[in-house]
């Protein structure tokens, strides 16, 4: 079995299209699908969500969060 090294900026291109979680340095989260971003780590995020403390407090259709603000990304993994 031969593993091959992967980078970050692999990893990144890869999860494009797929669910993902952003918490930004306030702790608020926005879960939507991974759009785009660039090399500065700004997100585009399509059926976005807000969640503050846990909770749903809005939706958005897209949503633009300047990498600055970002704290992590996750990619959510959906259970079948």
């Amino acid at each position: 079995m031969s593993l091959r090294k992967q980078t970050p900026s692999d990893f990144l291109k890869q999860i494009i299209g797929r669910p993902v979680v952003v918490k930004l340095n306030s702790g608020v989260d926005y879960r939507g699908v991974l759009a785009c971003l660039d090399g500065y780590m700004n997100i585009a995020l399509e059926q976005t969500e807000e969640y503050v403390n846990g909770q749903l407090k809005n939706k958005y259709g897209d949503a633009f969060i300047r990498g600055n603000n970002g704290n992590f990304l996750s990619v959510l993994l959906l259970i079948r």
